[in-house]
């Protein structure tokens, strides 16, 4: 009896079966969906490229760095030597690379920058707008949060982070640096 309820225990835990490639479009259609309606005047098809990119590139990624672990603990490999890539700047560089290779005409990419004020590791992603929106507008395409997952949400609706312009950082900590 304690058998089987230990089993029906770790059964409760394991994660249902999902068809990935099904999984990943619908994944892929709800981002092409939320990019699409951030302005009347951005293309379908470029909405759907990016979203197709941006849920995609990141699985490539996660195999190119070698993430096998959680966010924090690939980070410690890179660190130490282990691991090429993988900090969170190297996925929104990729990212941001990757989705401006694109040529988009409807879609504006941002860098953003949270933690960059307080004594928590600061974070960086890439940002996705309409053309002429402020990155406040935008949606956060974050692949390091999940290792490679896409996690992406409107701007400030983000759960976690609070992002600031990464230009409006630096110039910050240049600023801190000379006086």
């Amino acid at each position: 009896m304690i058998v089987s309820l230990g089993m029906l225990a770790l059964a409760a835990c394991a994660p249902a079966p999902q068809d990935g490639v099904a999984s990943s479009q619908s994944r892929v259609t709800a981002l092409a969906q939320a990019i699409a309606e951030l302005g009347p005047d951005v293309d379908p098809d470029e909405a759907a490229r990016a979203a197709e990119i941006a849920i995609t590139y990141p699985l490539q990624l996660r195999q190119d760095y070698g993430v096998t672990d959680p966010p924090l603990v690939h980070n410690t490999k890179v660190n130490m030597g282990l691991r090429p890539r993988g900090l969170c700047w190297h996925w929104a560089e990729d990212m941001e690379n990757r989705l401006a290779a694109e040529g988009f005409r409807t879609l504006d990419l941002h860098r953003a920058i949270a933690n960059a004020t307080t004594f928590l590791i600061d974070h960086s992603t890439v940002v996705i707008s309409a053309r002429g929106d402020t990155m406040e507008q935008g949606i956060v395409l974050d692949p390091w949060r999940n290792s490679g997952t896409l996690f992406w949400s409107r701007v400030p609706e983000d759960p976690r982070y609070v992002w600031e312009r990464r230009e409006a950082v630096f110039a910050r900590k240049l600023s801190e640096q000379s006086s």
